[in-house]
C-alpha cells in the first residue's frame, strides 16, 4: 500500500512545559504503518526558551520562527505554508499545543476518515483530564458534541486536533489570515461545509485538554472601562470586534455582523448586561 504523508502543524508561544509534553504525547502515539509523519512547529517569539528546548529533546520537528505576534490563527497558518513548502502532503494535522494526545488517537483520526469519503474533515473529540466531560471538538447547532462511539456530523470545530485531506486543502485553501487569534478555525469548517466537504467528528475521545473558561476582561466590572476596551481590541481577543464583524459577515449576512458589532461594544461599555459568551 502507498505510504501517505502527515503534515502536523502546531503553534506556540511560552508554554515550554506544555509544548514538550504534547510532542511527547504525539510521538508516543501509534503511527498507522502507511503513514509518515512531519511535524512543523512555530515558535512564536517565545522568551521562555521554547524553540531551543524543542530542538534538543525532539529533533526531527522543524521548527519555525515567529515574531512574537502571530498568535493561533497566524501561527497555524505560518506553520501550514512552511509545510507546503516541504512537498505535497497527503493529509495535515492541526494539534494545539496544550492538548495531549491518547495512544491510538492518530489511528482513530485516519480510520474514521478512510470510512468516509475524499472531502471529509475529521475534527478529534476532546477531553477533560478526568476523561468525563467533553471539552473541545464539533459543534452541532451550537452545542459541543460528545463521542458516542459512532461518526457524528458537524457544523464547525475547534481547532485543537483536526485532520484535514489534501483534496480539502486543494479545495478552499488554508486558514484566513484576516483572523489573528480566534476565529480562524470556526470560520475554516464553516467554509469547508459551504464548499460541500463533511465535517464529523471521532467517535471516541482521542486527547485531553481541560477547557479555558476564564471570564474575558473586556467586559468585566472589576476593570476600569478604557482598559475594557483596550483589552477588547487587542488582536489576540476572542471577540475583536472588528475581525468578529468580518466572521460573522461573512457567515451570518450584514445585519447580524452590524447588530453584534454594536453589542459586543455596549457589553464593553455596560458590563452589568453581560451573562455569558455563546457559541455562534
Amino acid at each position: 500500500m502507498k505510504m501517505k504523508n502527515v503534515a502536523i502543524i502546531l503553534t506556540c508561544h511560552n508554554r515550554k512545559n506544555k509544548t514538550l509534553e504534547c510532542l511527547s504525547h504525539l510521538f508516543n502515539s501509534k503511527i498507522p504503518s502507511t503513514l509518515a509523519i512531519q511535524v512543523f512547529l512555530v515558535d512564536d517569539g517565545s522568551t521562555d526558551g521554547t524553540g531551543k528546548a524543542v530542538k534538543e529533546y525532539h529533533p526531527e520537528v522543524q521548527v519555525v520562527q515567529g515574531d512574537g505576534n502571530l498568535y493561533w490563527n497566524r501561527g497555524m497558518y505560518l506553520a501550514w505554508s512552511e509545510a507546503l513548502k516541504k512537498g505535497k502532503f497527503d493529509f495535515f494535522i492541526w494539534l494545539n499545543d496544550d492538548t495531549y494526545l491518547f495512544e491510538n488517537s492518530i489511528e482513530i483520526l485516519y480510520d474514521t476518515y478512510r470510512s468516509h469519503n475524499p472531502l471529509t474533515i475529521v475534527c478529534g473529540s476532546i477531553c477533560s483530564e478526568n476523561g468525563m466531560v467533553s471539552t473541545y471538538g464539533g459543534f452541532r447547532n451550537g452545542k459541543l458534541l460528545s463521542p458516542n462511539g459512532e461518526t457524528q456530523d458537524c457544523d464547525y470545530f475547534n481547532g485543537n486536533c483536526v485532520l484535514i485531506p489534501f483534496e480539502v486543502y486543494n479545495k478552499i485553501g488554508s486558514l484566513d489570515q484576516i483572523f489573528h487569534h480566534a476565529l480562524g478555525d470556526f470560520d475554516y469548517g464553516l467554509r469547508a461545509v459551504q464548499s460541500g466537504t463533511r465535517l464529523v467528528i471521532t467517535p471516541h475521545f482521542i486527547g485531553m485538554c481541560e477547557k479555558h473558561d476564564s471570564f474575558p476582561k473586556w467586559c468585566s466590572p472589576n476593570e476600569k472601562m478604557l482598559k475594557r476596551f483596550k483589552l477588547l481590541h487587542q488582536s489576540s481577543c476572542d471577540t475583536n470586534p472588528f475581525q468578529f464583524f468580518i466572521f460573522d459577515q461573512r457567515h451570518n449576512g450584514t445585519i447580524s455582523a452590524i447588530f453584534h458589532f454594536f453589542t459586543i461594544h455596549l457589553r464593553a461599555f455596560i458590563p452589568s448586561i453581560y451573562n455569558k459568551r455563546k457559541s455562534i
